[in-house]
């Protein structure tokens, strides 16, 4: 409130505020799309559907919460797919279809997403390389262990890993309930947690954060470190439900993960992150997919519908809402 010549002028907020701007617009999205399969596409809303697609949508959704860690911190994480597809073919080649050596060789997935998310941070937060050249140097080293484990060869998960990853309780398989719980964490760290706000406000400036102390690269760090093993629990998942799955599954992952992110409302200039958001982006984009495939778009055509998710998503956050509200009521002046 401000006082000038006698009156006073009380300086109102964004028309909006920003949680609540991300959560409608992707619900509303998400609502809009659903109506749209009811008329157009009723078999992509059917039991079979979804039961079907809801796995993969939860496997997007915790690939799409380790992007947004990096998107917070102003980066990029292009190794994506080299760390989801290592932690396929570990998870799958290395038991070698014995259930009593399935424990070994996930410690050794996680083990080798903790090496990478530790270089990646090292690499872009302590030695200051571009992130997007960092990670694309880790992806392909990250592929060289893909094919040191599994020459190309795609083999059968063992029947352990099948059924603690494809299983269903009352009806959703086990996949929804992994990355509800993931969520859950993500959301109460980063919302409820002094670590997490600094985490946030690192993100949203980073000078102003070394210029009160707080250790801005020791979060960066954290950042693409927590965003490996998040990709290693994709990836294990996707061992688990996919019957043979191959040395490449992470690749379908790179292009999604970054828009889930941005349609959840999280700036690509880093700060706050929105994980409830970027989960319900996550069912939104595999829906569309499912949209897209039932009314005849070919396969191929889903990289173009997540492109343009993606620029749907950029352009919807950056409307300036205040300038919107302030050229309408400028308009009205003008009727009055």
């Amino acid at each position: 409130m401000t006082q000038a010549e006698g009156t006073f002028e009380i300086r109102r907020g964004p028309l909006v505020p920003p949680t609540a701007r991300s959560f409608l617009t992707i619900v509303i999205s998400t609502l809009v799309l659903i109506l749209l399969c009811a008329v157009f596409a009723p078999s992509s809303l059917a039991y079979g559907a979804l039961s079907g697609s809801l796995p993969f949508a939860a496997i997007l959704a915790i690939a799409g919460l380790g992007q947004m860690l990096v998107v917070q911190q102003g980066g990029f994480d292009l190794s994506v797919p080299g760390g989801v597809s290592l932690a396929v073919v570990i998870a799958s080649h290395v038991p070698a279809g014995q259930d009593e050596a399935l424990a070994g060789a996930l410690v050794m997935a996680f083990a080798c997403a903790l090496a990478a998310g530790l270089a990646n941070g090292f690499l872009v937060g302590f030695l200051r390389l571009n992130a997007i050249v960092a990670t694309i140097g880790m992806n392909a080293l990250l592929y060289g262990g893909v094919f040191a484990v599994s020459g190309g060869v795609p083999r059968i998960t063992t029947d352990l890993l099948a059924r603690m990853t494809s299983g269903q309780l009352f009806g959703v398989g086990y996949a929804v309930y992994y990355a509800l719980a993931i969520l859950i964490v993500v959301a109460l760290v980063m919302k409820k947690t002094v670590a997490g706000r600094r985490f946030e406000a690192i993100g949203a400036n980073p000078r102003a954060a070394r210029a009160i102390g707080l250790p801005t690269r020791t979060y960066e760090m954290a950042a693409y470190t927590i965003a490996q093993l998040l990709y290693c629990v994709a990836g294990i998942l996707i061992a688990g439900i996919t019957t043979q799955p191959t040395a490449f599954q992470g690749d379908s992952l790179l292009l999604p993960s970054v828009a889930v992110v941005v349609l959840g409302g999280t700036s690509l200039l880093g700060g706050r992150g929105f994980p409830v958001s970027t989960v319900i982006a996550a069912f939104f984009l595999t829906l569309l997919a499912q949209f897209a495939l039932s009314v005849g778009l070919p396969f191929s055509a889903q990289t173009i519908i997540q492109a343009l998710a993606l620029g749907f998503g950029i352009a919807i956050y950056s409307l300036r809402f205040t300038k919107l509200r302030q050229l309408f009521q400028s308009n009205q002046g003008r009727e009055t």
